[in-house]
């Protein structure tokens, strides 16, 4: 079973994530995208046991924004900020410790 995706329309705007505190992880796709939905178990694997990193489902296409400032060009694409600054990013995942990896770096 393919776990719930959450990606939605977001407001948050560049700017605003050029000043996100900490850990944050930008996760663009959408919901009805096969890869966004292969790659959603193995993210959430991760993420479940990393609370202390903000995470944005960020649906992404035709309008909005936020993903070309980023250059978003295929999904699901996993941007990792820390203090609004990109540390690294994956473009679809296929196993957790590609992840487990970025998430690892960024704390370095």
């Amino acid at each position: 079973m393919v776990p719930d995706i959450n990606y939605a329309a977001s407001d948050l705007q560049r700017e605003n994530a050029d000043s996100l505190p900490g850990l944050t992880l930008l996760q663009f796709g959408t919901n009805w995208c096969g890869h966004c939905q292969n790659a959603q178990a193995l993210i959430e694997s991760v993420m479940a046991s990393r609370p202390n990193v903000a995470r944005y489902w960020i649906e992404d296409g035709t309008g909005r924004p936020l993903g070309r400032t980023y250059r978003i060009k295929q999904w699901p694409t996993l941007v990792l900020l820390r203090d609004g600054q990109e540390v690294g990013r994956l473009v679809r995942p296929q196993d957790a410790t590609q992840l487990l990896g970025l998430l690892k770096a960024a704390n370095s």
